[in-house]
């Protein structure tokens, strides 16, 4: 496949900016396309993006906290109603499942949400997908079980997606090698469970990747942008790094 890319369907925390909607993205490459996360409005951004939403091939929830799973009722709604009714794989940890379950029954969904086909892992797995995609996971240090991912497909770099977390060892040792990192960055000051700009960059740096891209990330609430890449480089990253924004296509 020529063209392959991530596209950053939303970029901002859980408190939304005006141009910055719950960060979640897709994966527009071999074995795709491959849905991570599902932020709210995901069906229009994948049309945004030039994705026709009905050829996903499966959709990955990193974690169950709600600005990324409160999507997937009005994503499975909207695919119905669009004529889908090929089954489409769910992946997650199980208690991320369980909970996204909950949100799609408490919508009252019924028959509407039958395509969604659920489909837990666990954290270390790797997703051994279609034309070669392999999606290889691990858990992160957030407050809810959380998996980092990391892409490989066939003459393509790897790519790294940190999901929420604090700095940790497991998405350090899963993102190194890889051509590009995408990682959280929430706050401004060390905080549980989530990253600073300054963090993030000393962890891209240990990972040894080419390059970095912030996201989950808010200049109202985090820092300016400006200061988030001087942070970046505070943290000893010397490799390309820019703070991600919404419907931003990354090529592979």
């Amino acid at each position: 496949m020529t063209n392959a890319r991530i596209v950053l369907l939303g970029t901002g925390t859980g408190l939304p900016d005006p141009d910055r909607a719950y960060t979640h993205l897709v994966w527009d490459g071999p074995g795709g396309p491959l849905l991570v996360d599902v932020g709210g409005e995901s069906y229009r951004r994948l049309l945004a993006a030039g994705i026709d939403p009905q050829t996903l091939r499966g959709v990955i929830l990193t974690h169950s906290h709600c600005d990324h799973i409160n999507g997937l009722p009005a994503l499975l709604f909207s695919l119905r109603l669009g004529g889908r009714s090929e089954p489409l794989p769910v992946y997650g940890l199980a208690p991320t499942l369980e909970l996204a379950r909950g949100y799609v029954l408490a919508a009252g969904l019924e028959e509407w949400a039958d395509i969604a086909e659920w489909r837990p892992i666990t954290a270390g797995d790797r997703l051994r997908l279609p034309d070669g995609l392999e999606v290889a996971t691990a858990l992160t240090a957030h407050s809810r079980p959380c998996i980092a991912l990391r892409f490989t497909a066939p003459s393509l770099p790897a790519v790294c997606y940190s999901a929420d977390t604090e700095p940790c060892p497991a998405v350090t040792e899963l993102a190194t090698g890889a051509h590009l990192l995408i990682h959280e960055a929430t706050v401004a000051e060390p905080f549980a469970g989530h990253t600073t700009p300054r963090q993030a960059g000393a962890v891209a740096a240990a990972a040894g990747v080419r390059q970095l891209v912030l996201v989950h990330f808010s200049p109202r609430w985090t820092m300016p942008v400006e200061q988030a890449l001087a942070e970046v480089a505070a943290g000893g990253f010397t490799g390309a790094a820019q703070v991600g924004h919404d419907l931003q296509s990354l090529p592979l």
